[in-house]
């Protein structure tokens, strides 16, 4: 029998960070501490979680001018880049802010990661099969042409959605397999942050879909439609010293996925994708924040 697959289809971004005492206000000209540019976006975050998280993973998305060294990242971290594509377009970017306490907030430009054709689509598809893992987040174009492709073939779907905006009014949820996002997206989603409430809208809508909500420091909680009904585990955030949050949710995202394809107990998949959420706060940068699957081991 033929191997699940895993394909994100993704973003990739050169994000330059700030480090500032504070977030910069309206009017406000603000020095800053330090600057460093790092590689990133949720969909480069995500591909180097799962190949981490220990997954064989592959990476689609459109490479721009001046972002040579993000598929050469890629390449290091064991992901397949067979199915990015060279654009013209300036690579996508990031300019993200970094305060005194970990937190950050971040200015997206969408550039190459905005060049996503149909018959791209078509062409990264092509080999793909029923029951191959489909990850995506909403800083791409044509995202409904992609879930709908997709869901032709019988694939999985997991969607990020954000950032969470109008263009993902285009979507149908119904042909996801899963919704990943933080309890601030699952509030724009539904109209209500309350886990529990979310998840009643959420399945009231579209019963066949199942949810990943991540609280911060409040943990996180899922609920997974099955055969038997729907099964609910919360897990517990693992207290550390932030520093850097950027890439938290995107660790989180990888390894949570690789657990599930890997047919791991839903609680064991979100204590361990908790876990190396964890130590991502603890670093500066994206991707270059994110854990080994052997760093989780020796903390364990």
């Amino acid at each position: 029998m033929r191997e699940k697959r895993v394909l994100n289809f993704g973003s990739l971004n050169l994000d330059y960070v700030y480090r500032v005492d504070h977030f910069v206000r309206p009017g406000e000209t603000l020095s800053a501490d330090a600057r460093v540019v790092k590689y990133g976006g949720k969909g480069l975050n995500q591909s180097v979680a799962l190949a981490r998280a220990g997954v064989r993973a592959a990476h689609a998305g459109c490479v721009g001018a001046g972002g040579e060294g993000l598929r050469a990242l890629l390449d290091g971290e064991g992901v397949d880049t067979s199915k990015l594509v060279a654009v013209e377009e300036m690579q996508g970017h990031t300019v993200i802010q970094v305060n005194r306490e970990g937190e950050n907030c971040i200015l997206l430009f969408g550039g190459s990661n905005q060049c996503v054709t149909p018959e791209q689509i078509a062409a990264t598809l092509a080999d793909c099969a029923a029951g191959d893992w489909l990850v995506l987040q909403n800083e791409i174009n044509n995202l409904p042409a992609i879930v709908d492709a997709a869901c032709e073939k019988g694939m999985t779907i997991a969607l990020n959605p954000s950032p969470c905006d109008g263009r993902l009014d285009a979507v149908d949820f119904g042909k996801l397999s899963w919704l990943l996002m933080n309890e601030v997206e699952a509030g724009q989603i539904t109209g209500s942050e309350d886990p529990g409430e979310a998840w009643r809208r959420l399945h009231g809508r579209w019963p066949g879909l199942s949810a990943l909500i991540t609280l911060g420091s409040a943990g996180s909680v899922a609920f997974r439609v099955t055969g038997y009904g729907i099964e609910t585990a919360r897990q517990e955030a693992f207290r550390v010293k932030a520093v850097d949050t950027t890439a938290a949710g995107d660790t989180y995202t990888g390894y949570f996925i690789a657990g599930l394809m890997s047919g791991m107990p839903l609680q064991d998949c979100m204590r361990r994708a908790s876990r190396a959420s964890s130590i991502s706060v603890t670093r500066l940068g994206a991707a270059d924040s994110i854990p080994f699957q052997a760093e989780l081991d020796d903390e364990a």
